[in-house]
């Protein structure tokens, strides 16, 4: 293998470590969302019909 193929797989291999890294980080640090607490809060959620 001859020196510039060899630096484009290191600096290739780094680029996905690096970027592997820090959204794994991202994932373990970022706080979760908060849910709401009432049903009227839900604005994505199907209105149901009272029977």
């Amino acid at each position: 293998m001859n020196s510039a193929a060899l630096t484009t797989m290191l600096l290739t291999q780094g680029i996905v470590i690096c970027f592997t890294a820090f959204f794994f980080y991202k994932v373990l640090t970022t706080p979760p969302r908060q849910e709401p607490d009432s049903y009227e809060d839900n604005d994505d959620e199907l209105v149901r019909k009272n029977d």
